[in-house]
């Protein structure tokens, strides 16, 4: 008699088991990202999943077990995606079974997401494309002067953080981070495709997610001389405001330079800070002292980066410090490319919030963080490019040159950049003060 009853509650809680590991699949999401297509399915609770190929034609089996699909799968957009149908059915009476009929074959990835402040649990599948290009590293785009001399453009990688099924922070009215940051960055890249002597590309041109790491891998394919990363912060405390810009932290760059020092024996380890060298054929002392003196120089020249943006940020909008913040965000670790991150402003406060989504705020957020890092490049110019050729070339001889006033200019940048003081400047032009305007044309005296 006891043993049945303990058969009888084992049975009992078995079942109890099978039914609190059910869960419903609420909605379906689907994004396309240049390599890849992310499908997120999400859940009333965790699941138990398996994936698993087949071929003839090529499909991708999903089973989720004690799950109930209640959303509409034949409302996902599939053009441009390897995805030609999405089937499913029930398997075993209680579990769900989806298929992919795919246009090709694909490489797939899945994992399951705990819930955060934004969703609940997920399943993911990422579907990576097979016949994807691998980015070349080619050699950066030249520009040639007004007087002959050959000098390579400045690379700006312009990163708007998020993307895809990662929102980022929701702030004001439902705005979503990910939809802020990329019209800035989008913003940003445009103002930098009209200045001479600078070129940028977006790490994420549109809606889907880039992972953490894969964004500094993509500045460097692409030989980046700085990397800027957009966010908008946010807090539980609405009253808190302000823009930021961040650099990475001491610690951060050494944990970085340790994960460097334990995969040095990858040939594709390159760190250009040192002139493009290869930690593969370097025994452990010399490469430590070499990604050491590349770390020292990336954190200084992006702290030097940072101060300059913050300090035009606070020309236009509140400051929530005052000074360049450290701290150790994933992008920010690469240890060849000066990086900073600059937070926009508090999306979660009222103010900061109603602004960041207004197009106004974003152009100017856009000039600012352009203006700062315009400046920066001016005064510390990386050798061989047009920048540094046009700083190095000064005044033309034989009469004054004429400038034409840029917005972003200010009177002791354009002294720097032709090597002149501020006061011979203020006196060729009889200018009582520093305050200059847009389309204003100053004489360079000689």
């Amino acid at each position: 008699m006891i043993n049945r009853l303990v058969m009888l509650l084992a049975c009992v809680s078995l079942w109890l088991v099978n039914v609190t590991q059910a869960a419903d699949i609420k909605g379906v999401r689907l994004w396309r990202a240049p390599d890849n297509t992310r499908l997120v399915f999400d859940l009333s609770g965790p699941v138990d999943h398996k994936i698993f190929e087949l071929e003839n034609p090529d499909r991708l089996v999903i089973d989720i077990k004690q799950a109930k699909l209640k959303s509409a799968l034949s409302e996902l957009t599939l053009s441009n995606t390897p995805i030609n149908k999405v089937r499913h059915g029930k398997r075993n009476g209680h579990d769900l079974r989806v298929v992919l009929d795919l246009k090709t074959a694909v490489r797939p990835r899945s994992f399951v997401l705990k819930p955060n402040q934004t969703y609940g649990d997920r399943l993911v599948i990422d579907l990576y494309d097979r016949n994807v290009k691998p980015i070349v590293k080619s050699a950066p785009q030249v520009a040639i002067t007004s007087s002959g001399r050959v000098g390579r453009d400045i690379i700006i990688a312009v990163d708007a953080g998020h993307g895809g099924d990662d929102p980022g922070a929701i702030g004001y009215r439902g705005l979503r981070e990910k939809d802020v940051v990329l019209k800035i960055a989008r913003r940003l890249h445009q103002l930098f495709a009209r200045e001479p002597g600078f070129k940028s590309f977006l790490v994420r041109e549109g809606d889907y997610y880039v992972g953490l790491r894969q964004r500094t891998v993509i500045a460097r394919q692409r030989r980046a001389d700085l990397f800027v990363s957009i966010h908008a912060d946010a807090f539980k405390n609405r009253r808190a405001n302000g823009a930021s810009v961040f650099a990475i932290s001491q610690r951060g760059a050494t944990s970085e330079t340790a994960r460097w020092l334990a995969s040095r024996e990858n040939s594709s380890d390159l760190i250009g800070g040192v002139g493009n060298v290869s930690l593969s054929d370097k025994d452990a002392t010399l490469a430590g002292v070499l990604l050491d003196l590349s770390m020292t120089a990336t954190l200084t020249s992006s702290l030097e980066a940072g101060g300059q943006v913050l300090r035009q940020m606070g020309q236009i909008s509140r400051l929530h410090k005052r000074h360049v913040e450290q701290a150790g965000f994933m992008v920010l670790k690469s240890p060849d490319i000066p990086s900073i991150l600059v937070e926009t402003g508090f999306i979660t406060n009222p103010i900061d919030g109603k602004k960041l989504g207004t197009g106004s705020h974003q152009e100017r957020l856009a000039q600012a963080v352009f203006n700062g890092i315009k400046k920066y490049f001016y005064q510390s110019p990386p050798a061989n490019t047009y920048v540094a050729q046009l700083k190095q070339r000064g005044p033309i001889r034989g009469g004054p040159t004429r400038y034409v006033i840029q917005r972003g200019d200010t009177l002791s940048e354009i002294a720097s950049r032709y090597n002149v003081s501020v006061s011979s400047l203020r006196s060729r032009n009889k200018l009582k003060a520093d305050r200059i305007r847009i389309g204003q044309v100053l004489h360079i005296p000689n």
